[in-house]
């Protein structure tokens, strides 16, 4: 797997993008993905996802990832069982969940999205942690999400991830971001 190019970029006065007080924002590819998250918050050190965590480790308490899948032009999301495939995600996943809450599902005009949250013991903490999973697409894009975080956190990152599903973009393109101006 390909790694991870970061590169920042001075965005001209009049850009137009704006995160909200607080917040960065993340775009990846040119905006394949683009979300807001905490303004303070560092950069992982993930090899299969872009990663963000609350405080550098090892006394971070929160982290989120994010890993993006662009399609081959022409492949119609709009029949994609998110629901489904989340549900398998949670399967899949090597932490053994416990606990999961119900699906939520979001239809908005420029894509779609479903998440949850599992909980699960921390094998090296063995502390009881939250795990919250999205998928989304749109625009021919799809986004995998994730935040994991101590039970005992889940009013202090509730809100972030909330943040991040609310503020997600998919598939909004700047060809040249340090000389594109969005309206």
């Amino acid at each position: 797997m390909a790694k991870w190019k970061k590169q920042i970029y001075k965005l001209p006065k009049g850009h137009g993008w704006r995160a909200k007080p607080g917040n960065k924002i993340f775009v990846a590819n040119r905006g394949d993905v683009r979300f807001d998250f905490p303004a303070d918050w560092v950069p992982g050190d993930s090899d299969d996802a872009v990663e963000f965590l609350d405080r550098e480790p090892p006394d971070d308490n929160c982290r989120l990832k994010v890993s993006v899948i662009r399609l081959p032009s022409g492949v119609n999301t709009s029949a994609l069982p998110l629901t489904d495939l989340l549900e398998q995600a949670v399967k899949d996943d090597h932490r053994q969940a416990f606990a999961r809450k119900e699906t939520v599902h979001v239809r908005r005009p420029d894509l779609e999205l479903a998440w949850t949250e599992i909980r699960f013991i921390d094998p090296i903490e063995r502390r009881e942690a939250c795990g919250r999973l999205c998928l989304a697409h749109g625009s021919g894009i799809v986004t995998y999400i994730t935040m994991d975080f101590w039970l005992d956190d889940r009013d202090r990152f509730g809100p972030v991830w909330d943040e991040v599903l609310g503020s997600l973009q998919l598939g909004v393109y700047v060809a040249d971001p340090t000389r594109h101006y969005l309206q």
